[in-house]
């Protein structure tokens, strides 16, 4: 008899059941929540505690295209009787080319020419002006030829590392000439700018076509487009297949989730299905049961990069391990038991 109490008191403490604790959110949190996660990225950033600021429809805006320090130009001269100037303006711009120095370009009988900050046909029509002082019929034209800083600059899953910028180009276009793979992780890529990340939904520009997301690139801005597995979600406990699910766009449904991880089995309790999210110190658990998982919509149930979907077992099925685990140990007890008896031991 006290052998049975005491493997009845150890078949209980083996049982698993769902976390009952105060931090426990029902189903009507756990939609409030997927309903902000609809409204993107940064909805999703500030769920997790994170701000990155408003966005600036100034953003939005192009800009006249300046020369900077440290462009390289190509000029090229036309006159109709100077052909030792055209000449020779042409030789350094094919051998060397004419450098912005100190917001300079040094050219052939005139010296240093101030250039920088003024657009390509400014400063064509400062050169052109200059010139005609000494010569006319001077014709002047100016193009970029490399341009250091005038550049975004792309790391990741892309094929081109720099772009150049005009004042125009925008990230759509950006994205498009740098070959992003189509299953890049739009949630965790990021556009950076003065060493600040910018509010840019790239799911929202690149998946749904909100142009709202689509800014005008600045020199400087870097781009980084990240690998699918770089934001999962883990399905455990009582399901087909425990697994980790990689979430490229930020989010997913918990149906498609446990579908992926192969359904709920008959050891499975499908009372207690539970997203465990947020600080593994601090966490947020919502309980919910199939019931919602089958009746509610999908858009209604969403995970997010770092959801741990958690289903209990069954009673029945922590008995049967317990049973499975205990079974040999129970047989030899017996044979120890019933040998003992044979030669007179006594056993309590």
């Amino acid at each position: 008899m006290r052998f049975l109490v005491l493997l009845l008191f150890f078949a209980a403490s083996c049982t698993n059941p769902p976390y009952r604790g105060g931090d426990v959110c029902g189903a009507e949190d756990f939609v409030i929540d997927s309903y902000q996660i609809q409204e993107g990225k940064f909805a999703i950033l500030e769920m997790e505690g994170q701000c990155i600021g408003c966005f600036d429809e100034e953003m939005l805006d192009e800009y006249e295209d300046r020369i900077c320090e440290d462009d390289l130009l190509t000029v090229v001269l036309h006159h109709p009787t100077r052909s030792d100037l055209a000449s020779a303006v042409a030789s350094i711009g094919q051998n060397v080319g004419f450098r912005v120095k100190d917001r300079k370009i040094q050219l052939p009988d005139l010296g240093g020419i101030e250039i920088g900050g003024l657009s390509l046909f400014d400063a064509k029509e400062k050169i052109e002006g200059i010139y005609r002082k000494e010569i006319s019929d001077v014709e002047i034209f100016l193009s970029y030829r490399e341009r250091p800083m005038q550049k975004v600059d792309l790391m990741g899953l892309v094929e081109r590392s720099t772009i150049p910028i005009d004042g125009k180009i925008r990230l759509f276009e950006v994205l498009s000439l740098a070959k992003m793979p189509a299953n890049a992780n739009l949630f965790k890529s990021y556009v950076v700018r003065e060493g600040c990340m910018l509010p840019v939904d790239l799911y929202k520009l690149v998946k749904e076509g909100d142009m709202c997301q689509n800014i005008v690139m600045h020199g400087g801005d870097k781009i980084y487009i990240a690998d699918p597995a770089a934001s999962p979600l883990m399905v455990l406990g009582e399901v087909n297949k425990q697994r980790v699910i990689d979430l490229p766009n930020g989010f997913m449904s918990l149906r498609q989730a446990l579908a992926e991880a192969g359904g709920i089995p008959i050891t499975g309790d499908k009372r207690y299905i539970q997203i465990i999210r947020g600080n593994i110190v601090h966490p947020r658990i919502y309980t919910l049961n199939w019931q919602h998982v089958i009746r509610l919509p999908t858009e209604s149930l969403l995970l997010i990069p770092g959801d741990i979907v958690y289903v209990a077992a069954t009673p029945i099925a922590e008995w049967d391990r317990f049973v499975n685990q205990i079974l040999p140990t129970l047989v030899g007890i017996d044979l120890i038991t019933r040998g003992s008896k044979n030669i007179g031991i006594t056993l309590p």
